[in-house]
């Protein structure tokens, strides 16, 4: 069973990182339901989603930047409201519960597919 769960984590961190790299932090669709797969209860799943994300994100900006294809001004201008909105991300987990939380997520999911299959 190690095995299989040793595997399973090297093709769903795979996994991840390819669609963060061609997405953006899509990688969190992914890793979050991993991580339940694992074990993690949903705020945890969460949580250490975005950390798993974080450092996907770093390689993702270097690679794209490395070939000119990053626009840095428009980047660093957002950067102060989205620290804003982790910050309030992080303060709202606590209080939501975990029944609302997957629900909220799910419809997140679904309401970003739509959005894709209809462009």
């Amino acid at each position: 069973m190690e095995f299989i769960k040793k595997h399973l984590k090297i093709l769903l961190g795979s996994l991840c990182g390819v669609l963060n790299g061609l997405f953006g932090s899509g990688g969190g669709v992914i890793a979050v339901p991993m991580l339940r797969l694992f074990g993690l209860e949903p705020r945890k799943s969460h949580a250490t989603s975005v950390a798993v994300i974080f450092f996907l994100s770093i390689v993702s900006v270097a690679a794209y930047g490395l070939r000119g294809h990053l626009e840095f001004t428009t980047a660093f201008s957002l950067v102060p409201w989205g620290i804003a909105g982790a910050v309030l991300g992080s303060l709202l987990l606590k209080k939501i519960p975990n029944s609302l939380l997957r629900r909220v997520f799910g419809i997140i999911v679904l309401i970003s597919a739509v959005r894709i299959l209809i462009k």
